[in-house]
């Protein structure tokens, strides 16, 4: 089966059971993307499929045949960090950094649907990300400090 992440072709021998995640970390070396309840409910293993953010560890490989898939190694280009993982260390957003790529893609995916959020719809997008360490208001803010320098074109 082939699949693409972070704009490399991979063919995977896999048996179908097997979680996304579980070959994104174990096959293809991408560990970014972390298990934190392997149930879906923490947010940790959130990559993009197609652009939309998804648990990793509720999708089959099966299921992503030859779909784009996007995980936090693939957001930095030629060295230089996406505006959002910028502004999450900036903002101080990152602490023990284990939910933080799961984070980053979520905002992406809000980003990059909705260019300018407010802060409740910034709240709301990252609802089903869990963080023990920074609070929310760090993350909030280094979300909105990305959106506002993506929209000004400091990319």
């Amino acid at each position: 089966m082939k699949i693409k992440v972070n704009g490399q072709d991979y063919k995977i021998t896999a048996k179908p059971w097997r979680t996304l995640l579980d070959v994104l970390r174990n096959d293809l070396g991408l560990t970014g993307t972390k298990e934190g309840c392997g149930t879906g409910s923490c947010g940790s293993c959130t990559i993009l499929i197609e652009g939309q953010a998804v648990n990793a560890c509720l999708i089959l490989i099966g299921e992503v045949k030859g779909k784009t898939i996007t995980t936090i190694e693939g957001l930095s280009r030629e060295g230089k960090l996406h505006p959002l993982q910028q502004a999450f260390m900036e903002e101080g957003a990152v602490q023990c950094g284990f939910c933080t790529p799961g984070l980053i893609l979520t905002a992406k995916a809000l980003l990059d649907s909705n260019p300018k959020p407010s802060e409740s719809q910034i709240r709301q997008a990252i609802a089903g990300n869990l963080c023990r360490c920074t609070g929310y208001d760090k993350i909030v803010r280094a979300i909105m400090k990305a959106a506002q320098a993506i929209d000004q074109g400091r990319v």
